[in-house]
Formats: structure tokens, sequence, C-alpha cells
């Protein structure tokens, strides 16, 4: 029986429907006021305005002839006032914003545009601006005007000299080091610019961490794992005779291990934003994107210097190299330009060419300047001295460069390319050879499909001509269905040579033949390109004195790498040294780290930050030099300890008085479970499986249990498809491979506990890492806890904690028999139960 009696029931739905309404009116309100993050207003700048701009204002905008319905669309209070209709959008609620209704053409009496609707990949952007609150930086003026309508005609509105005078645009400066208030404290000349701040603030820092603190964090912070019971008490050994060695020792070793490129590679990956597929409404699959990821992996192992490192990826292909080898690593490196996201269904080839530059430049520019510069695409950056005149120069080396990512074409994927071939064959291929028989299967299987197409194609022209209309729309479905066959098919064909052997094939940029200069496009829009073209060149806030002439048989990819690692330029240097700090403090000296610009934050300790960048390229662009330095200083020696005088003066520790406790990330969690479960293979696995599924698409061609297989190796190795992250890496705030993503968020959820209780994974680990401490390790009795402690937390148990841990395995043995299980089973259940308890709790997932 209901629970509700009829005559209650619309009395309910009624005070539902009045909530509902409240809701959407208070949520129009407070979003009148709401602050937005740059990489929001980023997001509008982008893929709204522009479409607003082209599609809306005509109709709904103070320079409209006649404004319809009463709505304006050219600013953020209209947006949220609405027309005569309602709200146009109420902020975090796509389903009740009349303009999201009116676009997806769901209501007959409201769709807008009226003629033609706007693209699923529009409508899905538009979605997720209201999603996200519905930023927008526009405002009412009541001053404004038709005068203030943009022009057709490109103008600068940016004072470059001026914009020289903000901190990140001026080269670093070699101070001389500050006083202290105690030299005793620093072990690196990095220390006493941490210590004088503190000093000013008249604050204390944090007392030594213990030894055993100590080499947890640094073996998670360098190689992403935990240390073995064996490597802490050698190093808490080492540490009693002699702190500084020990420490120095342990630091060497890491950086020496194949583990750290591992670790410090992915860090680099999700800057690079990796991924293997191409996202978005296709989201194909790249079989190939795993070379780019192992290429990051060997240059960190490897200490490659950085400003290598650079010209590698920005323009490896139009370097000298010494051997075939090199040639094909050189290669593969210039995959950091093409694994980015595509519209691989855009209909227009010119705008499907800009929108791919677009990418191009918003990774580079922010990966390796910490500068948006894609924000200056449609108008000149609002806030930041780039004019878009800036932009397209650099967009005409990009358009003066092909890219080459593969993808099997079909229906939805209009924009597939090919490969580039590497002069080396791998050693193992990631995929089988081809028999000469299966050879000849493969192309008498296309030759069929394509025979098939033939006639198909024939007969729904037939069905056409003589007015069948029925009859051609089925045909015409077969022949997309029959296309998209013949795609695979090509796709996989074109992987072996003519004896079946696969050949090495790479993502990768290469020059076009014909270079040309950009033409503005007004708004961004491809149709509204200015008749003037931007010769190509860079930044010109940024003049390091010694760019290159850009010839004009040349795309300007190599004078663009030079120019980014030029010693003059004030930004490389900076931004790297600030995700090093970043990465091992789990706090940027500047927090924006993507962003160096205005909207940024400004450096805690901008004298450091320029030390850093100094001592980084005085040391040759050494990373592992870098990390050193970092990992020996006395403030990463810092313990946690909380201090009631630090935390009121500086409850964000800002200042840097302790080393801020951090959640391990989602990889070194999953790693670490594998590690201590003893079941963590650390072979580098052959390939990838992306590499193995091949070429296809992601929930139609490709299943998704393909790319979701078990694995025991190590995170960095698990397949990354965009929107399909696995969930033990997704749930613990994995990087967005569709972005920059220099810092991750960390959060707390619910289902991040529930995972950890209740997940597949964990409880495997957790049997296993039983049957290790049993079978492998052979150990029995009380032995079992201790050790179980140790591997878990890397120290042994307090004293209170092994009274509570027999007692627990003594109380859980009684339950159990009680109820009837035998005692050797009832010990089992109990150890990985212990163990489970051990793998989901705080301080596992936390670094002191």
């Amino acid at each position: 029986m209901s629970r509700y009696s009829p005559r209650i029931l619309p009395a309910l739905l009624a005070a539902l429907a009045a909530t509902e309404i409240a809701t959407a009116q208070e949520n129009v309100s407070m979003a009148a006021s709401t602050e937005f993050t740059r990489e929001q207003l980023d997001f509008f700048e982008k893929n709204i305005r522009p479409v607003l701009m082209d599609r809306c204002f005509k109709c709904h905008s103070e320079t409209a002839e006649k404004v319809k319905g009463g709505l304006l669309l050219d600013t953020r209070e209209a947006v949220l006032r609405g027309g005569d209709n309602g709200h146009a959008v109420v902020p975090g609620s796509p389903r009740e914003s009349l303009l999201y209704t009116a676009i997806t053409y769901t209501d007959s009496d409201m769709e807008m545009p009226p003629k033609t609707k706007l693209p699923e990949s529009v409508i899905a952007n538009f979605e997720k601006w209201i999603q996200m609150g519905a930023p927008d930086p526009r405002r009412e003026d009541p001053d404004s005007s038709p005068a203030n309508k943009p022009k057709e005609k490109y103008t600068n509105t940016i004072d470059i000299e001026a914009g020289r005078d903000h901190w990140a645009y001026q080269k670093p400066v070699k101070t001389k080091l500050p006083e202290v208030s105690d030299p005793d404290w620093p072990k690196r000349d990095l220390d006493r610019y941490v210590l004088a701040k503190l000093d000013e603030a008249g604050l204390k820092p944090a007392p030594e961490a213990d030894p055993r603190t100590l080499v947890r964090r640094l073996f998670f912070d360098l190689i992403g794992l935990p240390p073995t019971p064996s490597q802490v008490e050698g190093f808490v050994q080492a540490w009693e005779r002699d702190a500084d060695a020990a420490l120095a020792g342990a630091v060497d070793k890491l950086l020496d291990s194949p583990r750290f490129g591992e670790r410090w590679g992915r860090h680099w990956l999700d800057v690079a934003r990796y991924g293997e597929s191409s996202g978005k409404e296709a989201n194909a699959l790249y079989p190939h994107a795993w070379r780019y990821r192992d290429y990051v992996i060997d240059s960190l192992n490897a200490d490659k210097p950085f400003d290598q490192f650079v010209r590698e990826q920005i323009a490896g292909d139009l370097l000298p190299a010494e051997s075939d080898e090199q040639r094909a690593s050189r290669l593969v490196a210039t995959g950091f330009l093409a694994i980015g996201t595509k519209s691989l269904n855009e209909q227009n080839t010119r705008q499907f060419r800009f929108d791919l530059v677009d990418e191009q430049i918003d990774t580079t520019t922010q990966a390796i300047l910490g500068t948006t510069a894609a924000c200056a695409r449609c108008h000149d950056h609002k806030f930041d001295p780039i004019p878009s005149s800036d932009y397209y120069a650099l967009a005409g080396i990009f358009l003066s460069s092909e890219t080459f990512f593969g993808t099997a074409r079909n229906q939805q994927n209009r924009r597939a390319t090919g490969l580039v071939e590497l002069p080396v064959p791998d050693a193992k291929p990631p995929i089988d050879p081809l028999s000469v028989g299966q050879l000849i299967d493969l192309q008498y299987a296309l030759y069929n499909q394509r025979e098939q197409l033939d006639g198909i194609q024939e007969q729904a022209r037939e069905a056409r001509r003589s007015g069948d209309s029925d009859t051609a729309q089925r045909l015409q479905l077969s022949t997309l269905r029959f296309s998209g066959q013949i795609g695979l098919a090509e796709a996989r064909l074109a992987l072996y040579d003519e004896d079946g052997r696969p050949k090495p094939l790479a993502m990768a940029v290469r020059d076009r033949e014909e270079p040309f200069d950009s033409q503005i496009l007004i708004r961004g829009e491809e149709e509204k390109a200015t008749a003037e073209r931007v010769p190509r060149g860079f930044l010109q806030v940024i003049k390091t004195g010694d760019e290159e002439p850009i010839s004009a048989d040349e795309s300007g990819r190599l004078q663009l790498a030079d120019w980014m690692v030029s010693p003059e330029n004030p930004l490389t240097a900076r931004v790297f040294a600030n995700r090093a700090w970043y990465w091992l403090t789990g706090r940027g000296i500047v927090t924006s780290v993507d962003n160096f610009g205005a909207t940024g934050q400004a450096p805690s300790h901008p004298e450091l930050l320029d030390h850093l960048a100094i001592r980084f390229m005085e040391k040759n662009w050494s990373i592992k030099s870098l990390v050193r330095e970092l990992a020996l200083s006395r403030t990463y020696r810092m313990s946690s300890t909380y201090d009631e005088a630090g935390y009121e003066k500086d409850p964000d520790n800002n200042l840097l008085w302790r080393m801020a406790p951090r959640r391990l990330d989602a990889e070194s969690l999953r790693d670490a479970t594998l590690a201590v479960s003893g079941r963590l293979d650390l072979a580098r696995p052959v390939g990838s499986a992306i590499a193995k599924a091949g070429d296809g698409f992601v929930g139609r061609t490709v299943n998704e249990a393909t790319v979701k297989a078990a694995s025991n190796h190590r995170s960095v190795y698990l397949p990354i498809v965009r929107d399909l992250v696995p969930e033990s890496l997704d749930l613990f705030d994995f990087a967005d491979p569709s972005l920059v993503m220099g810092s991750r968020d960390v959060t707390t959820v619910p289902s991040q506990a529930l995972y950890l209780m209740n997940s597949d994974f964990v409880r495997a680990q957790s049997a296993a890492m039983a049957v290790h401490l049993t079978e492998d390790m052979n150990l029995s009795g009380p032995k079992l806890g201790y050790m179980a402690f140790y591997l878990a937390y890397g120290r042994p148990p307090t004293a209170e904690e092994g009274r509570k841990t027999k007692a627990y395995f003594e109380r859980f043995v009684d339950t159990a028999k009680q109820a009837g299980t035998a005692e050797s089973e009832a010990r089992d259940q109990a150890l990985v139960t212990f163990c489970q308890a051990l793998l989901s709790s705080a301080e596992f997932r936390y670094l002191n």
C-alpha cells in the first residue's frame, strides 16, 4: 500500500514543485555574485562566448535590431535574468535552463538556433558550462553602446611594454643569500630563503622528521613505492651513524633506480595530458600513444637535460640525430603534440585544423611556460599581455606542421591520419606478426568489403533515381556500416609490412612541405578571417634577444623550441623548478603551477624561486640534480608536527614552517597496495593494453572490458583511455587526461572509503598480503601482526598497538570457532581482515 493517500500526494507534489522553483531562483540569485576560477572563465571564453556571438547575438543582444523574447545574452546578468519565458540559465542545472532546452531541441516550441541545430560537441560544452555554474566574466555596463561592438578588422589592444612589468616576465635574478637567525639550520642554500621568511614572521621551523617517517616520505616522493622493512632498518642504522650521509646515500640510490623515471615520468604525463584515446564524442583509441609514455620514462631515468627534453617534444623531427635509434626517439618525442583530444567527427576541415592547433598551443604554453596563451584565440587576452596577433603567430607555426595521430576512419571519424614509421624495428613488437596466410586473409576480406560497398552504393543510387527513399535510406545505413568496417580493416592492415611483420609506428609531427602564416580569426571563427596574415613568431612579451628568424621554408617549430629553452626566457626554468617543488612538498612556491600570469598567484618566496631556476640552468637543466638539491634540504627534512603558533600566523603553511601531511596520489596508493601484498610486477609491459586492442572506438567497436583488464604492473602502465580511467585511479583524483594538470585535486569522499572496504581489488590484495606473510615470509603467531604493520606503515607497531592486535586475533578466532569455523580457517580469515584494515587506514594513505 502507498505510504501517501491520494489526497496527500497532489499537495506533496505541489510542495516539491514549489521547492524546486524556489531552489532554481535561489541558484540564480546566488550565482550572480559567484567568483570563478581562471580555468572556468577560460572554458567560457574558448567554448561558449564565440557561439553566443556567432549564433545568438543577432536576436539576443543590445546590438540586435529587435531583441526577441525579451532575452539578452551579451552579459552574465542578462543571461541569469532571462526573458519572457523565464531564466535562460539556472547555474548548476542544465535541465532547468531554458537555454539548454532550446539548443537541445527537446521542446518543439523553443528550438534555437531556429534553422540549424548546434553540433553535439557544442551542446555538450553548454551543458558542462551550466553545470560548472555558468562562469562568465561579462558584466552589464550602463554606458554600453553599439560603438563597442567587436570589429571585423583586428586591432591590438595590448600594451606589451607595460605587460613586461609583471614579475614572471622578468629574468630571474641571482640575489645574495639572506641572513638568518640560526646559521646552523640550513643544509642547502635554499634553506636560507625559507628560514629568512620564517624569521620575518616570527615563526620557528618544525623539528626534523624521525628517520622512519623521512625514509617513507623519500621513497614515495622519488619512486612512488614504499620502502621494505629491511630498507627502513638499513636507513635508520645509517642515520644513527651519520644522518646527512644516510640521506644523501638514499637519495642517490633512488635517483639511480629505474623506478624514478616511472614516478617522475608520470608527473610529466599529467602536464602533457597523456591519454590513449581521442576523447570527446568519437573517442577513438590511440594504439601507439604508449611510445610517448615510454619515451618520457626513459628520458627521466637518463636524466636528459630538461631543455633538450623540451626541444625534442616540440621539434624532435627537426633535430639532427647521431643514430637511427636517436632519430626514432626524437620522432616519438613529438607525440607530445599529437596525443591530445580531438573532435574527430568535425565536418569542417579548416575548423578541425584550427581546433587541433588551439589544443597544441594551449598545452605547449601551459606545460612549458605556465602561460594561458590559448585565451587569445578569440580576442586579445583579457588579463595577460598576449594579443591575438601573438596567438596567431604561434598558430602559423603549428598550422605549418602536420600532426600524425592515426585512428581508423568511419562515419564518426572524418579526420583519420596516417602514422610515422620509425627507422628502427621493435625488439619486441606490441602485437604479434601475421603469417602469410593471415595476411592474405586480411587483404582478401578488405577486397571483399570494398566490392560489397560498391554494390550497395550502386543499389542506393538506383533507389534514389526510382524515388524509393525508404530503400535508399536503408542502403545508406548499410553503406555507413561497411565504410566503418573497411576503415578498421585498412587501419589493421597498415600495421604490417608486406611480410606480415608489425611496423614500428608512432604518433608524431612533421613540417608541411609548404609552411604558411596564419590569418587572425575574428572571435576565433574560421569563416571570419582577416585579410592580413601574421608572420610566424613567438610571444612578444618575452624578449630573449636571441630569437632566430623563421625562414619561408620552415614551420618555425625548431625556433620556437629554442626560444622556449633560451636561458634568457624568464619562464621555462621557473615553471619547472616550481613544479618540482610542488611534486616534493605538495605545494608550489607559485600555487597556480600552470598559470604564472596576472590571474595566477604570486610566489610566496620569489627569491627562492629565482635561486632554484638559476641553479637548475647552471646544473645543465638536470632534473635529478634539482630533485637531489630539494630532497637534501633541511626544509624537506622537517616533520609535519602541528604548532599552534605556526598555525595561528600561517594556517595555510605558505611560509613552510612544517612539511604538510599529504595523501598518497592514486598511483602510489595502488602501487603500494600491490607492493605490500607481494604482487607488484615491476617489469615494463611491452606496449600497452590499448596497443593490443588496436584501432577502434570505445563503446562501439571496442568493448570497455578490453581496456579494463586486470594488471599487476605499475599504475603508470595502465591504459589511460579518456572518459574511461581505471576506477582505482579515478576515485583518488587522478589527473584529467584531457587537460594540462600540473596539480591535482585532493578530495575525501565516501566513495573512496567504500572502495577500500568493498572493491575486488583491495580484497584480493588483502588476501595476497596474508599469503605473502604466511607463505613467502614463512611467518606465524605474533610475528604476523608485527610484520603486517611494518609492511603497511614502514614502522613496527607500538606496544599498545601490539596488545590490541593480539586481542583482535584472539577475539576473531574465538568468535569464528563458536560459529563452527575451523581454527586454522578462522586464523586465515582474521589475518586477511586485519590486512584489509591496514590497507584501508589513513596512515597507509598518508605521508607525514
